[in-house]
């Protein structure tokens, strides 16, 4: 019964300590591209154009949207994102 417990809280810390790091890893990457835009002019590369791509087809895109939804759910599962993250993600993708 020890072992067991002993083992449950070591998940338990290991999973906690990984949502942690996470998310610091995140609150840095965003903290260092706030800084970047903040750069001078002459050290930013020049703007690329981009041209957009033809949608398409419908039966191709709600295969897209579910594996999309998919990959959403697995991250909020895996505390990625939050769920209001999620919900704004999930209803951008089903609005079309």
């Amino acid at each position: 019964m020890g072992l067991l417990r002993g083992v449950a809280r070591t998940a338990v810390v290991a999973g906690t300590a990984t949502a942690v790091s996470n998310r610091v890893s995140r609150r840095q990457a965003n903290r260092w591209a706030s800084q970047e835009s903040y750069a001078e002019p002459q050290q930013q590369a020049p703007q690329q154009v981009y041209v957009a791509q033809p949608a398409a087809p419908a039966a191709a895109e709600s295969g897209d949207v579910i594996a999309q939804l998919e990959r959403l759910g697995k991250l909020r599962d895996e505390g990625v994102l939050t769920d209001a993250e999620f919900s704004a993600q999930k209803a951008r993708l089903l609005a079309g």
